[in-house]
């Protein structure tokens, strides 16, 4: 599957340039995850992507056989504003959602919450992320059939508060709160966003 990989390495840096970073971790059981790091010194952002996630397809656990081939594939994305918080303690969490799949059986689509269970850095608010629609920053990278194209997911933040009101109303009523209060998801260090208005 390296080739998969390598494709998609050669997609990244397309999209946002040579990675200044990269961190690589192995969990028992399952293949390495690479996260790279991007800064963009214009916009004042970091963004972090996995690379090794979209190695092997997605499968249901419900399903008695893994297609080596077929299934979903996706790579994740996180940006944050730069230099606000220590936001490169996120490697390790981001490699642990993206090793989920491997680990857990868990097809990560958009709408989806991922749970880190702890920070996602030191000091952050956010324990948990959701998981946003593709194509704004990386367009989906196809594969020769019968594979399906990887697809780039980015990464939102949320607050525990957040991630409890989204179970309850949805991930689509908790973006229309983010519009219309005008939340910086790129905010390491912002608050929740008002819920009970």
């Amino acid at each position: 599957m390296n080739d998969v990989l390598t494709l998609v390495d050669a997609r990244l840096r397309w999209a946002f340039g040579e990675p200044d970073a990269r961190a690589s971790v192995t969990f028992l059981g399952t293949e390495r995850i690479e996260v790279l790091r991007f800064v963009d010194a214009d916009a004042q952002t970091v963004r972090y992507a996995t690379l090794g996630m979209s190695a092997a397809p997605m499968t249901d656990p419900a399903q008695a056989l893994a297609d080596p081939e077929r299934g979903p594939r996706a790579e994740l994305l996180l940006t944050v504003r730069a230099g606000l918080a220590d936001t490169d303690k996120v490697l390790r969490p981001l490699a642990v959602l993206a090793a989920s799949p491997q680990v857990e059986g868990v097809v990560v689509a958009p709408g989806a919450s991922l749970d880190t269970g702890e920070p996602l850095w030191p000091g952050a608010p956010f324990t948990s992320v959701l998981v946003a629609e593709p194509g704004g920053l990386v367009e989906d990278l196809p594969l020769d059939p019968p594979r399906e194209p990887v697809r780039f997911l980015p990464l939102l933040p949320m607050t525990p508060t957040e991630a409890a009101w989204k179970r309850v109303h949805g991930a689509e009523a908790l973006r229309e709160r983010w519009l219309r209060h005008e939340t910086d998801l790129r905010d390491p260090l912002r608050n929740a966003v008002p819920l009970g208005d």
